[in-house]
């Protein structure tokens, strides 16, 4: 037997013995739980003493990621080496936060130069806007940006504007992803023309969605404003060609590399829209958080490095307890896409069922993640969290100093967030109440992650805490997280029907499609 399936059937054997016992006593049997599970990385404190795992058990887990080579494959990552082997590119988005004169290398050529060529001309385009020295076709300062981008050319400015974002900002920033018109339509409702920014994301120019709604937006522009609103279109892609012919000035295009992957791509010129709305500070900082993360991540020892034990306590119970659902509960409101974010991070990332090699998974892989914010999602799903016949692990994100409103209120909030965490464990036996109804079984594992402020740094290292945990998991499981295949049959698929819903020929489709589209074209 291989040292990795040595390490597989040892993981089998401690998860039937965790069955039977509960998380709550592990306290009394292991003195030091709390301090040895308790991390503190970039700012973040991170608390797993509340899984399901014994000390045995997390020295299994460590023994599995030894195993399957966790440190040469973070070697292999930031030496800019091809990890993406379908594709056959680096996946360096570490490079787009590291510090001024770092020296970095995507398969060998140096990229820090032009990283960092990327960022200035970025601060240089914030602060002209934010300033006033670069205002719209009538003399107007821009007093507001329309995002358009799908995926993670969306939900990642999304969620930094949402948790970022001023109460009165100087300028307001609003996205539009989904290709229904009614989102661009919300997203144009109120704007002036003449004062508004229109930044389309799009790596080849060419994504459906995209270009239908960055389309809308320019005729939008062009029916009050005339060509000139040409002016007001900024672009960032990596066809700079594509985004020229659509009429963007060449000198608002703002390009990445294709070793950026879209859900790894908020760190580059992708983030434009938020370093202009926020201020080009607000989005160093946040470079800097995440790098700050990245050098613990590249320099912990495995027993020691918070992406990898959170990784491990996921497979723990993913592989060893067969949960494969996952709650994500941010107990802060700027936080609620934090979920949705991390949907395409982690499904996109390591929903495969074939490895890098291209041979059947031996094991299942990524968890279906839901979640919404706290205590929203108390009045929601927390009752099948608590008293359901599925145990789904929690994700508890808490900030402990509120940046607005009232501090009793913060206080409450916080209040909730522990007592979750603990009800989830502890439960309420069946002898403390005379209704069964009543009873909760508890057993049900949580780790509980907490930032003393939700401010860029914090948001920033939080961000690339579950990036670098979802890469760990992705080589336990054997395969590629930096590609997303999975994406682009329905969307060949969309092309075809799409024409047939035009009024183009019939092609060939099973009985239902088929019924379908000439219901809909009626």
């Amino acid at each position: 037997m291989s040292d990795i399936d040595a390490a597989w059937a040892a993981l089998e054997t401690a998860a039937a013995a965790a069955r039977e016992r509960r998380i709550d006593g592990l306290f009394a049997a292991e003195p030091d739980r709390l301090d040895r599970l308790t991390l503190a990385a970039a700012g973040l404190e991170i608390d797993l003493s509340k899984q399901p795992w014994s000390r045995a058990d997390e020295a299994t887990m460590l023994d599995l990621a030894r195993a399957a080579g966790v440190e040469a494959a973070r070697k292999r990552l930031f030496a800019g080496e091809v990890v993406n082997a379908s594709e056959g590119r680096p996946a360096l988005h570490m490079a787009l936060r590291a510090p001024d004169g770092a020296d970095w290398r995507a398969a060998g050529e140096p990229v820090s130069r032009e990283v960092e060529a990327t960022r200035a001309a970025m601060r240089a385009f914030a602060d002209a806007v934010r300033s006033g020295a670069k205002r719209g076709c009538t003399g107007k300062p821009f007093r507001a940006i329309v995002h358009i981008g799908i995926g993670g050319s969306d939900l990642g400015p999304r969620l930094i504007w949402e948790a970022l974002r001023p109460l009165a900002p100087q300028i307001e920033l609003r996205f539009a992803a989904n290709v229904d018109p009614a989102e661009l339509a919300l997203a144009l409702t109120g704007l002036d023309p003449a004062e508004t920014l229109v930044v389309t994301v799009s790596k080849t120019f060419t994504t459906l969605e995209t270009l239908t709604n960055a389309e809308t937006a320019r005729a939008w522009l062009r029916a009050t404003l005339g060509t000139a609103s040409d002016s007001h279109l900024v672009a960032v892609s990596a066809a700079p060609d594509k985004a020229g012919a659509f009429g963007v000035p060449a000198d608002q295009v703002f390009g990445f590399r294709d070793w950026v992957g879209g859900r790894y791509s908020i760190w580059s010129a992708v983030g434009l829209s938020c370093a202009v709305a926020l201020g080009y500070e607000a989005f160093a900082r946040l470079l800097a958080g995440a790098a700050a993360m990245d050098e613990h991540f590249r320099t912990a020892p495995l027993a020691a490095n918070a992406p990898v034990l959170l990784a491990l306590a996921h497979v723990f119970n993913r592989n060893g307890l067969g949960r494969p659902i996952r709650a994500v509960v941010p107990y802060a409101q700027r936080l609620r896409l934090f979920a949705a974010f991390l949907q395409q991070l982690e499904m996109e990332s390591n929903g495969k069922r074939v490895t890098a090699t291209g041979q059947p998974v031996a094991h299942a892989t990524a968890a279906s993640v839901f979640g919404d914010a706290g205590t929203n999602g108390q009045h929601a799903f927390f009752q099948l969290l608590h008293q359901g016949t599925d145990i789904i692990p929690v994700d508890i994100v808490a900030v402990r100093e509120g940046s607005e409103g009232d501090p009793a209120a913060q206080t409450k909030l916080l209040a909730n967030a522990i007592a979750q965490a603990e009800a989830l464990m502890v439960g309420r036996p069946p002898a403390e109440t005379p209704d069964a109804q009543r009873a909760f079984p508890g057993n049900r594992p949580s780790s509980f992650l907490l930032l003393d402020r939700l401010d860029p740094e914090r948001l920033g290292a939080l961000i690339a805490l579950y990036e670098h945990k979802t890469f760990v998991e992705g080589v336990l499981w054997g395969i590629n997280s930096f590609d997303q295949w999975g994406v682009e049959l329905g969307k060949t698929l969309a092309v075809r029907v799409l024409g047939e819903l035009e009024g183009g020929p019939a092609g060939v489709h099973d009985p239902s499609t088929t019924a379908l589209i000439a219901r809909l074209k009626r």
